[in-house]
């Protein structure tokens, strides 16, 4: 990279939760589970992540009943007006939406936040088929399918608005300069969508989007389309082998590696000792309900773990491909790689995924936690990291009070925003609308 390693800056985001990522964390003796539909307990976590000069919140979403919180859009609209700084990204998936919906909720968005907006672009979770009039969850690469021709009509329906679109020229009495809103027309294999969309293109041109599958389809997709990859690995020697193929799939596509920021999910424990910090973990694994994680993780794997001993090294001979997979492959994926490489019994396993569902986890203090930071920074297993304390809110604190300024100490992350937008604060820049630049 030569001379410009010192001017490049990690990017952090918080991934938001009610009481942690840690599975128990709802039971730990200060947790305030309640707190799961409370806006004002959200806006001061996305309070507390501007304070640590983090670029963004991010919201994850699903459409199961376990989720129990709130909606993407309702939720990050009321933390906009709460928060100057802070980028706003929301998961909203492509299965089970329309493209003009979600191409004027992210448009809304972005205007309410002036800029801040993102959209974490996902295809959708199996078990909402039957809640939309569907008989079964379409195949993965399908849903790969409809999810890029989904991404490409909302480009175009945010592009439909040129950016100078609205004048307001009152004497001319001209408020809308017609010329410069256009139908899409748009006709694909899933969608016939005519246009414009019915709001003024945003902000930032197009709201920052974000990928989070670590499929073979969801890299090839990101490396076209996305921006953010939000992804979970286990070891800083996987991180870089993602970093390098994402990155170097980057070309054909006409990008190059700095226009994609790859943030891998990290959720720590922190205390000021090591020792401490370790007891907070095994305080967190006492209350993790050893049957229920047995049976989730029996539905992921499509086999019955409740007959296999709990500690002896676990056999994964009748354990599904990740090829019969139809829902999260890369996660499946992980968790097989995870057992075989570090030989795990079931209890260690669980223990394990307790913690943040298959993201790094990290137990120590501050610096320990820097230093992993700056390890995978400066060789090539990270662009950032999408922060997940697993406890929520002093986890967040403790991040934000003790971690961030050991990064800034060592020059890796920002003493102040760069600009006003989460995409120039991620160093990217505001999509021309290529499509209309001629008109007018």
């Amino acid at each position: 990279m030569h001379h410009r390693h010192k001017e490049r800056k990690l990017n952090l985001n918080a991934f938001l939760a009610t009481t942690g990522h840690h599975e128990a964390s709802w039971r730990y003796p200060d947790a305030e589970p309640e707190k799961g539909v409370n806006i004002h307990h959200y806006q001061q976590l996305a309070q507390t992540a501007e304070r640590g000069l983090l670029d963004s919140v991010f919201l994850a979403d699903g459409y199961w009943a376990q989720a129990g919180r709130l909606e993407p859009f309702t939720m990050l609209s009321a933390i906009a007006v709460a928060t100057k700084h802070i980028g706003l990204i929301a998961t909203v998936e492509t299965t089970y939406n329309e493209p003009f919906h979600v191409a004027r909720k992210f448009a809304s968005l972005d205007h309410i936040s002036k800029g801040r907006a993102g959209w974490n672009i996902v295809t959708g979770a199996g078990a909402a088929a039957f809640h939309f009039s569907r008989e079964a969850h379409p195949p993965h690469h399908q849903r790969y399918e409809i999810a890029e021709e989904f991404t490409e009509i909302v480009k175009q329906l945010w592009d439909s608005w040129e950016d100078d679109a609205i004048v307001n020229d009152k004497i001319g009495g001209v408020h809308i300069n017609r010329a410069k809103v256009h139908d899409i027309d748009f006709r694909g294999s899933w969608h016939a969508v005519k246009g414009p969309l019915n709001i003024a293109r945003p902000p930032q041109g197009y709201p920052v989007l974000v990928q989070a599958g670590s499929s073979e389809t969801g890299k090839e997709f990101a490396a076209k389309t996305a921006e953010v990859i939000f992804t979970a690995q286990q070891s800083l020697g996987e991180a870089q082998a993602f970093y390098t193929d994402v990155k170097s799939r980057l070309g054909k596509y006409g990008r190059d590696s700095s226009q994609l920021k790859i943030m891998p999910g990290l959720s720590p424990i922190l205390a000021d000792t090591a020792a401490e910090a370790r007891d907070i973990e095994n305080d967190l694994f006492e209350l993790t309900h050893q049957g229920q994680a047995i049976s989730r993780l029996s539905d992921r794997l499509g086999v019955d773990l409740s007959r296999y001993p709990l500690d002896e090294p676990l056999s994964l001979e009748e354990v599904q491909t990740t090829e019969q997979v139809n829902g999260m492959k890369s996660r499946h994926q992980l968790i097989l790689d995870l057992v075989l490489r570090e030989k795990l019994t079931l209890r260690q396993l669980v223990h394990r995924l307790a913690g943040a569902r298959g993201h790094y986890t990290f137990t120590g203090t501050a610096l320990q936690l820097a230093d992993l930071i700056e390890n995978w920074f400066v060789n090539g297993g990270a662009d950032g990291f999408n922060v997940m304390p697993q406890l929520y809110p002093g986890g967040l604190h403790y991040f934000v009070d003790k971690v961030v300024p050991e990064l800034q100490n060592r020059g890796l992350f920002r003493t102040a925003y760069e600009g006003t937008t989460l995409r120039e604060n991620l160093g990217l820049a505001r999509p021309a609308n290529i499509r209309y630049s001629i008109s007018g």
